[in-house]
């Protein structure tokens, strides 16, 4: 059985998925880094049959001391394989890889999977999909979350963006290489939520880093300051604690004004200056409650922020 639980979408309704299948696959594996490495060890542990390639000779001997055949070219790598897995630094490589006069569809059958598993630009990753069912082949996108850690113990989150009948085709490989399938919804949505997700995730590292270095700055323990964040918004998120009851639910009633979040940054920001510590994420968001408190929504929840600036952006309004 598998050990994957598969998602409705990348954000909510998790289900538990069975692979009821234990069938090995040939798969060309191309991109041995430091997350490629250990997913491949992962696949040949699981029974799977690997040729790899990469530029990096000792990465590639490193697989054939476990298992895996050495490819010289991409297109060798894919020869005879049921997928294709490519995990590489860019969207450059990728397409070159792919499409070279010794790249993968060189060899490729027809009938084979290629699954793009690198984080890169989704138009790119769009227009890969396009260029290669113009010629027959089928791809789709399933890059992954975590850390190089869980890489190797397998234990990697997969946001898989493909059809359905491509995901379930795939998911014994998933499977290997990760403890959790989340199905993003289609063909190019995994690659969208992976960027989003890891957007959110490295702005918030560094917003992060000035409220720390703001702590101490004032004579603040660190551990005195977390103990309080922890439990608070600012250390769990907006997503699941202030936005489904409020702006999620239509609901822009004040439980905390954006003109007092307004007042309450500029206050911190006054602060950090006069001890001489620099807060641009801070300032940034400064200017978004300043275009909200313009909108006219200074007396709205401050969760408000995000229909202002989804309308700011030209989408839909979403409460009237």
């Amino acid at each position: 059985m598998g050990k994957s639980s598969v998602a409705n979408n990348a954000y909510s309704n998790a289900i538990s998925y069975s692979v009821r299948t234990n069938i090995m696959s040939t798969i060309g594996f191309i991109g041995l880094g430091q997350m490629g490495s250990p997913m491949a060890a992962n696949l040949i542990k699981g029974g799977h049959s690997l040729q790899v390639f990469d530029v990096n000779a000792d990465a590639v001997a490193q697989m054939v001391t476990l298992g895996a055949v050495a490819a010289q070219t991409p297109g060798q790598a894919a020869s005879q394989a049921d997928f294709v897995v490519t995990m590489l630094p860019n969207g450059d490589l990728v397409r070159k890889v792919i499409f070279a006069d010794d790249g993968v569809i060189s060899t490729l059958s027809k009938q084979a999977l290629i699954i793009d598993m690198s984080t890169i630009h989704p138009f790119e990753t769009d227009a890969l999909i396009s260029d290669l069912s113009l010629q027959g082949f089928e791809m789709m996108e399933a890059p992954v979350g975590r850390t190089s850690v869980h890489a190797i113990k397998g234990e990697l989150l997969i946001l898989a963006g493909g059809t359905k009948s491509q995901i379930e085709r795939a998911q014994p490989l998933f499977d290997c290489m990760g403890s959790e399938t989340i199905d993003a919804g289609g063909p190019g949505k995994g690659i969208r939520v992976k960027i989003i997700n890891n957007y959110m995730s490295i702005a918030l590292n560094a917003l992060s880093a000035e409220a720390a270095t703001l702590s101490e700055a004032i004579g603040l323990e660190f551990e005195d300051a977390m103990k309080v964040m922890s439990g608070t918004p600012a250390g769990n998120g907006h997503f699941t604690t202030t936005w489904p009851g409020k702006v999620l639910a239509g609901d822009l009633s004040p439980a905390f004004m954006v003109d007092h979040a307004h007042k309450d940054l500029g206050i911190a920001l006054d602060l950090a200056n006069q001890v001489n510590v620099p807060m641009p994420c801070g300032a940034a968001s400064r200017e978004l409650y300043s275009i909200t408190r313009a909108a006219g929504r200074g007396r709205q929840d401050w969760t408000s922020v995000f229909e202002q600036l989804r309308v700011t952006s030209g989408l839909e309004a979403k409460i009237k």
